[in-house]
């Protein structure tokens, strides 16, 4: 397993690591019935000693059972044992049967691994609207636990159980120093449709072995969410069931990290790393992509405002309409920084794409359109904007829309 370092980070890439490679994670994932497919569609991370945990959740007000059920578990101590996820059904929207339902699974899998109910997190994603296969569910939390391991394989099925409409499984891994000793901080996460930044936009896991408690790890989620997985969309919606969970099972042997940690900026850094890998990944993975974009926002009276401005032209169906069809339109960005609902000077915008300028203190200014034609071929789109008005400064991740995603998103149940 090669690293690669990062010029000025604390934190070093561990290329080929994934949720199990924290010290103390076992994950696996099989094939138990909920998807029409015999791709996996049941996983499960487990950590061998009480993890300190944290979750974040959709804002939808319709949220699915299993969000009910994992905020039940971390609430009891702040800790997990494992996470056990389902793809193929949402469990959202069923009632008072669906939340008995989600309540089952958790007991299911707890009684599988040999530990409270309480310790165990739950996570669905698919259709919404119908109950889950019980008898699905039941025999593959009993046979879970044979296909749990800590090798890159087993990590490998459970990025394959959690996927939807994914096309590829996304996943990230640093190591950190703390107090002399090597941390790592892992991920995995699901998401191509129903992304919008309003947290979580997606479900997502996160394994670190760093030695730190259930609160001071809960902030640090918050504040990474915030400038990750909150700055991405696909299509506007935002689902009844996503969740990002973090757990930490403390075997590195550091010093509990808190914000007065020395270390602690390191440490929250490389979460930050690892959260916007996955965040990116997503917005390149969204529902029929064929570009990822982002848009930089600079010059703004505050960091609120710029994300705000640059959540608005991410989300727009006409900017991605235009970048999908190789379109210098500047004119779709700056109307959509007009409305906002951000303070902007009209006299003072520039606009690039890429490195090609098309307004300067917004007045039009003559391209080349060959030139800007052939950089928005590209499978990665830059959109700068800068408002040249104060420090304000904030990045967001989408892309562009396709005849694909009506054609995937118009036979989803079938």
């Amino acid at each position: 397993m090669g690293q690669e370092a990062l010029k000025d980070t604390s934190f070093t890439i561990v290329e080929g690591g994934s949720v199990t490679t924290p010290q103390g994670f076992t994950a696996g994932g099989l094939h138990c019935g909920l998807k029409k497919t015999t791709r996996h569609d049941l996983g499960a991370i487990v950590c061998e000693v009480p993890a300190a945990a944290a979750g974040v959740y959709t804002t939808n007000i319709f949220q699915a059972a299993p969000i009910k059920v994992t905020k039940d578990s971390i609430g009891q101590d702040g800790q997990l044992r494992a996470i056990i996820v389902n793809s193929g059904n949402a469990n959202a929207c069923t009632g008072q049967q669906g939340e008995e339902d989600a309540y089952e699974m958790r007991q299911a899998f707890a009684t599988a691994i040999g530990v409270s109910a309480d310790q165990v997190a739950v996570a669905s994603t698919g259709v919404i609207g119908e109950l889950l296969k019980m008898e699905a569910i039941r025999s593959g939390a009993a046979s879970l636990p044979a296909k749990l391991g800590s090798s890159y394989e087993a990590a490998d099925d459970f990025c394959q159980a959690i996927l939807t409409t994914d096309l590829v499984k996304k996943e990230a891994c640093v190591s950190v120093t703390i107090d002399g000793k090597t941390v790592h901080i892992a991920g995995a996460s699901k998401g191509s449709g129903m992304i919008h930044p309003n947290m979580a936009t997606m479900l997502g896991f996160v394994t670190t072995d760093a030695a730190i408690g259930s609160e001071a790890l809960q902030g640090a989620l918050r504040q990474v969410t915030d400038l990750t997985f909150n700055m991405i969309t696909v299509d506007g919606d935002t689902s009844t069931n996503d969740m990002l969970v973090a757990m930490a099972s403390g075997l590195a042997g550091n010093n509990e990290l808190s914000p007065a940690h020395p270390d602690w900026a390191a440490f929250v850094e490389g979460l930050r790393y690892v959260c916007e890998v996955l965040a990116k990944a997503i917005a390149r993975d969204g529902e029929g992509a064929t570009k990822l974009v982002e848009v930089q926002v600079r010059g703004a009276v505050s960091d609120e405002a710029a994300q705000a401005i640059a959540k608005t032209v991410i989300g727009s169906s006409l900017v991605k309409s235009a970048v999908f069809g190789a379109d210098a339109n500047w004119g779709r960005i700056i109307a959509a920084v007009g409305r906002a609902g951000q303070p902007v000077n009209p006299e003072t915008v520039d606009i690039r794409l890429g490195d090609i300028v098309t307004l300067a203190q917004s007045r039009p200014v003559v391209f080349d359109e060959e030139v800007a034609l052939e950089y928005l071929k590209g499978d990665t789109v830059v959109i700068h904007v800068d408002l040249n008005m104060d420090n304000g400064a904030a990045t967001a991740w989408g892309c562009d829309l396709t005849y694909d995603y009506v054609r995937i998103n118009a036979a989803y149940r079938t």
